[in-house]
């Protein structure tokens, strides 16, 4: 069997436009891989995907015609997990649908509709963590600055709901992992970038020259309130671990002098 290779610009569109390659060509590949990916040492063919907002449409209203929106959502919200192992399953999660004569969005004995799903409750549960353990500070000027690593790129998932639980106060949300975040005005959300060597990005946490008169104060009190509702009979590291994971240790204040 001939190994054919498709490579692409690992978006979303680029994803559907390989699906429409796919059966444009009448050849499927055996492996996904995003265009600066290194080859593997054997292969018989190399595909370049072109993204085509055309044909990437075309494909998700075949999708739309077959799946429900909770299967659509499925697919669009995996996708935010970045996992390079998701891009063939994926890929075939949406071929077998369109092939089937129904959905196939529930057929958990299937390993492609299984792992995709699976990876799109992890990214659900990453968003999740988000809103619990983001903790903001807030700057002189009044905005409030907030950071974080998360696992999956969730912060297009949860910005919304910040943007309505915070609705009269100016925050900036930054992912440091994929150097971006969200601006809000009060008005609307803008995406932005910033220099990363500036201090409060290397650590997380604001100069407090940069920070509002009382920002200290309600951090401190934040620990102290931390501490006092920790029962010292009743510690479980492996819990506290398992509920609060180590990586966003970093960025709390509770956890942070």
């Amino acid at each position: 069997m001939s190994s054919i290779i498709f490579q692409y610009d690992r978006t979303f569109d680029g994803m559907l436009t390989a699906v429409f390659d796919a059966y444009a060509r009448r050849s499927f590949p055996q492996m996904i891989q995003g265009l600066d990916e290194p080859l593997p040492l054997f292969y018989d063919e190399v595909h370049t995907v072109i993204t085509d907002e055309e044909k990437s449409g075309r494909v998700w209203k075949a999708l739309e015609k077959k799946l429900s929106k909770e299967a659509l959502s499925c697919l669009t919200v995996s996708y935010l997990s970045e996992l390079p192992e998701l891009d063939l399953h994926l890929f075939k999660y949406i071929c077998k649908n369109i092939d089937s004569p129904v959905s196939l969005e529930r057929n958990f004995s299937d390993d492609d509709i299984l792992f995709v799903t699976n990876t799109f409750r992890k990214v659900l549960y990453e968003r999740l963590r988000m809103m619990q353990f983001i903790r903001f500070q807030k700057a002189a000027d009044g905005t409030y600055f907030g950071i974080m690593e998360p696992q999956y790129n969730v912060l297009p998932l949860a910005i919304a709901h910040f943007k309505d639980r915070f609705a009269d106060q100016p925050f900036v949300i930054y992912d440091k992992k994929r150097h971006y975040g969200y601006y809000y005005n009060q008005s609307e959300v803008t995406q932005v970038t910033f220099d990363e060597s500036l201090p409060h990005f290397v650590t997380g946490k604001l100069d407090e020259s940069l920070m509002a008169d009382d920002e200290k104060l309600f951090q401190e009190l934040w620990r102290t309130y931390f501490k006092a509702v920790c029962i010292q009979g009743r510690i479980n590291p492996r819990k506290q671990r398992k509920d609060m994971p180590v990586r966003y240790w970093k960025y709390l204040t509770e956890k942070n002098k």
